[in-house]
């Protein structure tokens, strides 16, 4: 989608690159981050109203640091550098970084010197945040020091007549008080952006392109009742309506009741034609005697593509697969050296499309999770349906760990069911990024009446994040969890033991397979 007024962030393998543009996507503003190595041919094709340098964690005076195109200074489009990007303009005009004696991590006070259109709005001695272990030791020409902390004499320093600036804090970051109004700043009074970049526009627009590209051919769909294939099918529908049709495959490895409840929310509601698939016999027989995880997953993953594509060729005259791709499988990602770029290769129906000759329509290629659930909201799906936490693709197949039986994974629907129920019960469901129960592959001993048992542990997993790429175990009160626990002991036939997980990702997955 050509979009009139974008951002251009150019990423140099900062762990905070998808912050900056979730903060200035949080102002209505598009934006789209690409390596720093994006040909300057590209950039002027794209015509960006700002580009922003992001940090990095290299030093940009050794040999082999991610370096920028000189060409992009004199292109005329206001840019501001973040920390690494901030020492990017520093040398590229002739000042200089040096080794610090000491790193700066954590909270620092900025200390205002000189007036300026980034800093309007920040409080003189409030909380940035910094991290890095170089600073500028020598002003680049042309610049002025706009604020100062500290350890760092060059904090800020602005040339408005070029429109280039530059800060070695990290304003994107929640802990940096003022860090929003430093964005919106460069966006908005910099850059001169308008904040249309809402789900209505988005909407329309999408509507208006998948109208254009399908024209009165059909289109097909996989529907896992997950938010982003849901909300894909919705938005696809209000453009071509009768020419979608929808697949819903139930490979047995699906929570409690679930797909009843997806098919009969779709069939209620939304006028959509939903073909449900019930394909769990042939997945169980398939699964039988497996345990390695990466081998579980590769049989699901085919035998989907299989029952799909036969189901899909009743339909020889599709000629389109809506896919719910999101913008974090889909951006380029910088290896530390800044010289290896490796694509994210994430397909939720892999290799479907080429086998199938079909054309991909991805209608949230550009979008992050909580963008996708606004444009859900704005779709009119229930809130319920919205805020569900993410599901995997292979389903529960990858929370019964050892062999898949249709025994263990009724155990282990039953623990979850009353699991999630409960966070529902005590309001906490909405608090959580993501909750599971995972049927554990050990016996232990237990007891109950009079009677030795030896039976399943299970354990539960809670997290709260922000995308997934990091996560921290929930903090539940131990009233909660010996509720649950309890429950789940009286309840679930087979079950004597559960267990809470408290790691964090890392080191640990939020998934256990």
């Amino acid at each position: 989608m050509q979009h009139q007024q974008n951002i251009l962030i150019l990423d140099f393998g900062s762990q905070y690159t998808q912050l900056i543009a979730r903060r200035i996507r949080e102002s209505k503003v598009y934006c789209e981050i690409h390596t720093h190595s994006f040909p300057v041919e590209k950039i002027k094709e794209q015509n960006p109203t700002g580009i922003i340098l992001s940090g990095g964690p290299m030093s940009v005076y050794e040999d082999d640091s991610p370096k920028v195109n000189p060409e992009i200074f004199n292109l005329g489009i206001p840019i501001l550098g973040i920390c690494y990007g901030l020492q990017l303009i520093t040398t590229n005009f002739g000042g200089k970084v040096e080794a610090a004696k000491s790193r700066e991590y954590g909270k620092a006070n900025i200390e205002l010197v000189d007036d300026d259109v980034l800093l309007m709005g920040v409080n003189d001695g409030s909380v940035i945040w910094m991290s890095h272990g170089d600073y500028v030791t020598d002003m680049p020409n042309g610049f002025t020091v706009t604020a100062k902390t500290e350890n760092s004499p060059l904090c800020a320093i602005s040339d408005p007549k070029r429109k280039i600036f530059g800060v070695q804090f990290h304003p994107e970051v929640a802990h940096t008080q003022f860090g929003k109004r430093v964005l919106d700043n460069f966006i908005f009074e910099v850059c001169g952006c308008k904040a249309d970049w809402t789900p209505q526009h988005f909407i329309s627009e999408e509507i208006e392109e998948v109208k254009a590209k399908v024209g009165s051919k059909k289109v097909i769909c996989a529907l896992s009742g997950g938010v982003d294939s849901s909300v894909a099918a919705i938005l696809i529908h209000r453009a071509v309506g009768e020419q979608l049709v929808c697949f819903h495959v139930d490979h047995g490895m699906m929570r409690k009741n679930e797909s009843e409840a997806i098919i009969k929310m779709f069939d209620d509601h939304y006028n959509l034609h939903v073909i449900h698939i019930d394909a769990s016999e042939l997945f169980l027989s398939r699964l039988a005697g497996v345990t390695e995880p990466e081998k579980k997953r590769k049989i699901i993953g085919n035998s989907f593509i299989e029952v799909f594509e036969s189901e899909a060729k009743k339909y020889s005259d599709a000629e389109f697969l809506v896919q719910g791709t999101l913008y974090p499988d889909v951006i380029e990602s910088v290896s530390v050296k800044g010289q290896s770029v490796t694509i994210k290769t994430h397909h939720n129906v892999g290799g479907l499309p080429e086998r199938m000759n079909l054309k991909l329509i991805e209608p949230f290629r550009e979008l992050f999770k909580d963008e996708v659930r606004a444009i859900g909201r704005e779709l009119g799906l229930p809130e319920i349906f919205i805020k569900r936490h993410p599901f995997p693709g292979p389903g529960l197949a990858v929370r019964v760990l050892g062999e898949i039986t249709k025994e263990r994974l009724d155990i282990l629907r039953e623990a979850d069911d009353i699991f999630i129920s409960a966070l529902h019960e005590f309001h906490l469901y909405d608090k959580i990024w993501q909750a599971f129960a995972v049927l554990l592959p050990v016996q232990t001993v237990g007891v109950m009446g009079d009677a030795r048992t030896y039976e399943n542990v299970i354990a539960l997993r809670a997290v709260t994040s922000t995308d997934g790429m990091t996560a921290d175990w929930f903090r539940f009160d131990g009233d909660f969890l010996e509720n649950v626990s309890n429950k789940i002991i009286r309840s679930v036939r087979g079950v004597n033991r559960v267990v809470y997980d408290i790691s964090s990702k890392p080191p640990a997955t939020i998934e256990w397979e």
